[in-house]
């Protein structure tokens, strides 16, 4: 009977007892239609030294509560839409200066005037209002609205605000002893240059070549990452800042190496919301002592108080930044229910104060008081903003998918070899519906002789070893193998069965002289099928790619399957958060600029005028080594369709060996057109003509181009 002692001693105990409240509180709470957050919060209270005393904060909670937060502060760099904060650093910063003096300036009078205290403390407890925790930050990735705009100010200014209070606090440190002299403003300058230039220069530099060299090792990866946090937080804490700090920017340094569909995030955010960040919130809970609110006026006093100047200092920051970017209320509370929960640094602020003898008991058992109210009114409003700003885009979105059909689509991917199965598979997550029901169909073709039992047999074990590739980021993987004359027929036959809506395929491999890269496969799937294709070579991994070049010919915004590829190269540079250049002519241009308005989504594009098709190897003084070049071409007959588009992949594959490249064909006909009845009438002979007069044309221009030359 000694092992149930109170409090409990048992490690093994202890982990059952924290992994049985993080496995009911919220099941239990979610019928009360209570955020879980404030259950796990709430069981802090009840199990902790001040309820039921069934834990003790030691070393082993307190490790674990400390990687808890890390991880909060850390998911939040890494989901922060790096191309939507560059375009709205400005709101972020402006956001981070409301949300930093609107609470500083009512928070000081407060303390000075009405509790009575000295400048030191009352400057201190003041900056602790300005702090705010990413507390509800799971239950927006929960709702999946993490890449809205009004997420990413508050993020941005989440780093602005806690970085400026940290600073503040190791000021107020100095000044209490002091040495606040020019010794300590170098000492802290340098340092936090010296912490910037690791975190941005060195540690993405570092993670490249690892992801590079270990491609295949998925688990080293994971390891890799959180060595990555953990050091950072070290090194955040030896330049004189909180660790907390350390653990965004490492979110910060890796954000465009780790794309939000890749198995790697999923395994950071299934870990962190399974274990390490309820463990956090528990302890939160752990530290409440609910004995304060009887121990005297006094106490409930400065309690009220620190909590109304707090809730009131954010909300006014909230309501600033919806009039100043005529935000929607929705907006406005998502931006409260995110900055107004008072944790980590709050508790980092007033613990180093009252270790220091700045701030008094009341200051600390007031604050602890707040942190469970802040945490309990910011998990309820995060919560309802949430659910309207989803209500909200599904309404915006519908029409759209319904236009370019993505809320049925259906992707197939066929491989001739395993060696390119792995990168292309990774493409067709990327790119991939959420909303879609159906899954990534991955296909084998098997030639029709004496051994296709057998072989069919042995594609299909080899092709289930890429199902848990998939699994791995939660995506649906069907696998096919049949059995054809020629690969290019069952291709084609099994597109039509499964309604495939979109084709990947791998780029043809040829050996000797490359003639015509669009070989007889390649032909006979693009002629008999009208569905978007992706032809892909992907050189290196996705991730490591910095930009992403996209050549669309005149007319193609005419074509059926314009909106579908545009949303799917756009979706392919948020996961990679990395910026589009776009070389067409200003009609193009302009239509995909309708597109992105109509569809609300937010990309860095910026566009280059390009008309020179007959020259096209101009290009290569914008294409560098580790950009991603797409080309959109036309099958023949289609609007956009011109007879140079022929040449340009084969000129892609000789000058471009050492680059990542994209041929794209876009959907040609309506999903209601039959083009099997019209299988007779062929455009070809005329098609023919018309090059022949083109090319008779351009003969006759360059003979008088030759004779005024000499």
């Amino acid at each position: 009977m000694h092992e149930f002692k109170l409090p409990l001693g048992n490690p093994v105990l202890i982990f059952s007892l924290i992994l049985l409240i993080i496995l009911l509180s919220p099941i239990l709470l979610k019928r009360l239609n209570i955020p879980g957050i404030i259950g796990l919060i709430i069981s802090g209270v009840i199990i902790g030294p001040h309820g039921l005393n069934l834990l003790a904060k030691n070393s082993a909670v307190d490790l674990f509560s400390t990687i808890g937060l890390l991880y909060i502060m850390f998911i939040a760099g890494l989901e922060l839409d790096m191309n939507e904060f560059k375009t709205h650093k400005n709101k972020s910063l402006l956001f981070g200066f409301f949300t930093f003096i609107l609470p500083l300036g009512i928070g000081f009078p407060a303390c000075y005037y009405f509790l009575g205290y000295n400048f030191n403390a009352s400057f201190l407890t003041a900056s602790m209002f300005a702090t705010h925790t990413l507390l509800a930050y799971p239950i927006v990735s929960r709702f999946g609205i993490s890449k809205n705009q009004a997420v990413a100010i508050t993020v941005g200014g989440t780093i602005l605000t806690d970085t400026a209070v940290l600073l503040i606090l190791a000021v107020i440190m100095e000044n209490n002893q002091g040495n606040l002299n020019q010794y300590f403003w170098i000492r802290l300058g340098i340092s936090l240059a010296i912490f910037s230039a690791i975190m941005f220069l060195v540690i993405p530099r570092i993670a490249k070549w690892f992801f590079r060299k270990l491609e295949s090792e998925k688990h080293s990866h994971y390891i890799f990452v959180l060595s990555v946090v953990f050091f950072s937080a070290f090194l955040a804490e030896v330049a004189g800042v909180e660790p907390i700090i350390g653990a965004f920017v490492a979110g910060l340094a890796l954000n465009k190496l780790i794309p939000t569909s890749s198995a790697l995030m999923n395994r950071i955010e299934f870990i962190g919301n399974s274990l390490f960040i309820p463990f956090f919130l528990i302890s939160v809970g752990m530290l409440v002592d609910v004995k304060i609110i009887l121990s005297g006026p006094g106490a409930l006093i400065v309690a009220a108080t620190l909590t109304a100047v707090a809730l009131t200092g954010k909300w006014l920051a909230s309501l600033f930044a919806q009039l100043a970017f005529r935000y929607s209320k929705a907006q406005r509370q998502l931006i409260f229910g995110l900055s107004s929960a008072h944790a980590a640094a709050t508790l980092a602020v007033i613990l180093v104060g009252y270790k220091a003898g700045i701030l008094d008991e009341n200051i600390l058992n007031g604050t602890i008081i707040l942190i469970l109210i802040t945490c309990i009114v910011a998990s309820f409003a995060t919560d309802k903003a949430a659910k309207e700003i989803v209500l909200q885009t599904d309404d915006d979105s519908a029409d759209l998918k319904k236009i370019s059909g993505l809320n049925n689509e259906h992707i197939l991917l066929p491989i001739s070899n395993n060696e390119s199965i792995e990168k292309l598979l990774e493409f067709s997550i990327f790119i991939k519906d959420r909303d879609s029901v159906n899954p990534v169909s991955i296909l084998s073709v098997v030639t029709n002789n004496e051994e296709a039992e057998k072989n069919i047999i042995k594609t299909k074990n080899k092709l289930e070893e890429f199902v848990n590739q998939a699994s791995a980021s939660e995506t649906k993987v069907n696998t096919i193998a049949t059995i054809d004359h020629n690969t290019a027929s069952g291709i084609i036959r099994i597109a039509r069965e499964i309604m495939a809506s979109i084709i990947i395929v791998g780029w043809p491999q040829r050996s000797g002289i490359l003639d015509k890269l669009i070989g007889e496969k390649m032909d006979s799937i693009l002629s008999k099928t009208d569905k978007t294709t992706f032809i892909c070579h992907l050189e290196m991994p996705l991730v490591l790619h910095k930009r992403i070049l996209v050549v669309v010919p005149p007319f193609a915004e005419r074509e059926q399957g314009f909106e579908q590829w545009c949303n799917k190269v756009i979706k392919l540079a948020q996961e990679l958060s990395i910026p589009i250049i776009l070389f067409s002519n200003p009609v193009t241009e302009k239509s995909v600029e309708n597109l992105l308005k109509k569809a609300k989504l937010s990309a860095l594009i910026s566009t280059i005028h390009f008309d020179a098709w007959e020259d096209f190897l101009v290009l290569s003084r914008h294409i560098h080594l580790d950009d991603l070049v797409i080309l959109i071409s036309a099958r023949k007959g289609s609007a956009s369709y011109i007879s140079l588009l022929e040449n340009i992949p084969s000129k892609l594959e000789k000058h471009f060996s050492s680059n990542s490249k994209i041929v794209i064909y876009p959907q040609t006909f309506n999903d209601n057109f039959n083009n099997e009845s019209f299988e007779d009438i062929s455009t070809e002979p005329i098609n023919k003509g018309i090059e022949t007069i083109q090319k008779i044309g351009k003969g006759i221009v360059n003979i008088f181009k030759t004779e005024q030359h000499e």
